[in-house]
């Protein structure tokens, strides 16, 4: 068997999130019932229990992609496929676009599927960083040094997970430039857009400022439907059609009814209020998270993030940061990540969009004297 590298932080969810009392380890707001859904479109559950549960059109129904590509200036219906999740838009984008041996640069921290997935695959990986200590600002200088004329693919994550930082317009055009001076693809994921915590306006997406990228959305985030695992990528067409081949062998389509209720979901008429109850939930939730940190006095520091249900808190204690959430998990009951599983230690991701007694009965579980 070849030499496989597990996705650290989905196997320690996958193995404990259903099992633990907290589970603070989750980085999307709280999902959203089926009937809060449907309370703007109460004529569709007819229309929904008349569903034949057939296959739906492979790469997403037309209303459902009509509605996608209406969230990126440029886009049409041709520019979209839709995917079981942001996670198989990543995966099989990446396996459409680099082959054994060719170099990917990678925006660390990050959600680290495409990390793994270069690694499994024998990518050539580079970095570049956010730095903790300028705000999680992008490093400039490393990312011009990290991308060269071997570069295929740059892949980032904005707003991003875990530090909640999203990148200025400046940062955005450095990568674009980066980009545009080899000739290498931008994989974009923007799962948090619409999930920001200080503005009422969307951060904007890599698509359609430069003309290879592929920007990767999904439901699960800032729209609290991760049980639908309905995501997409976004790309020229010619590149959706070669992404679209790959989903055949991985997923062939997402179901019938989560098509649907997507249509739904990203319709002018639902949208606004599923990001405005994303953004509610984020708001109040931080400041529950704030107060939590105050009463632990200098153990805790934290840059806020700016979008996103998730803080990557610093902690100043002398205890490694795997050690620490499994002590938390097996003597506490709350599940939490640590920052190794993004390559950093005495760091660890905790979600606060959540219902606020929740939230505070299992961040007082994290008493730390």
């Amino acid at each position: 068997m070849p030499k496989f590298h597990p996705f650290l932080m989905e196997r320690m969810m996958s193995k404990f999130e259903q099992d633990v009392e907290y589970n603070l380890s989750e980085s999307g707001v709280h999902p959203v019932s089926l009937g809060e859904l449907l309370r703007d479109a109460p004529d569709y559950i007819n229309h929904l229990l008349a569903t034949e549960l057939n296959y739906p059109h492979v790469n997403g129904v037309p209303e459902l992609r009509e509605n996608i590509a209406a969230l990126y200036d440029g886009a049409t219906v041709e520019n979209v496929l839709v995917t079981v999740g942001a996670a198989e838009a990543n995966y099989i984008t990446t396996r459409t676009l680099l082959s054994a041996g060719d170099e990917i640069v990678i925006m660390l921290p990050n959600y680290m599927q495409i990390w793994g997935i270069a690694k499994n695959h024998g990518l050539k990986v580079k970095e570049f960083h956010l730095r903790e200590k300028h705000g999680w600002a992008l490093d400039l200088g490393e990312l011009d040094e990290a991308v060269t004329a071997n570069t295929r693919l740059i892949a980032v994550c904005n707003p991003n997970n875990p530090t909640g930082y999203i990148l200025t317009e400046a940062e955005m055009d450095a990568i674009i430039a980066a980009a545009e001076r080899v000739g290498a693809w931008i994989l974009a994921d923007e799962v948090y857009r619409g999930a920001e915590r200080l503005t009422d306006e969307q951060t904007p997406s890599f698509y359609g400022r430069y003309n290879r990228v592929i920007a990767v959305g999904s439901l699960s985030k800032a729209y609290g439907l991760p049980g639908l695992r309905i995501g997409w990528a976004v790309a020229p067409p010619d590149t959706i059609d070669e992404i679209w081949a790959r989903h055949e062998y991985i997923a062939i389509s997402a179901t019938m009814l989560s098509n649907k209720l997507a249509t739904i979901a990203l319709s002018p008429e639902v949208r606004p209020r599923l990001i405005q109850r994303a953004r509610d939930y984020i708001r109040k939730g931080y400041s529950v998270l704030q107060q939590w940190m105050d009463s632990h006095g200098d153990t805790f520091s934290l840059t806020p993030p700016q979008a996103a249900a998730i803080a990557f808190v610093r902690y100043h204690l002398d205890i490694n940061s795997t050690e620490f959430t499994e002590r938390l998990r097996k003597e506490k009951s709350v599940l939490i990540v640590p920052g190794d599983h993004f390559g950093m230690d005495h760091l660890v991701r905790i979600s606060f969009g959540l219902p606020h007694d929740y939230l505070v009965s299992a961040l007082d579980r994290i008493h730390v004297r």
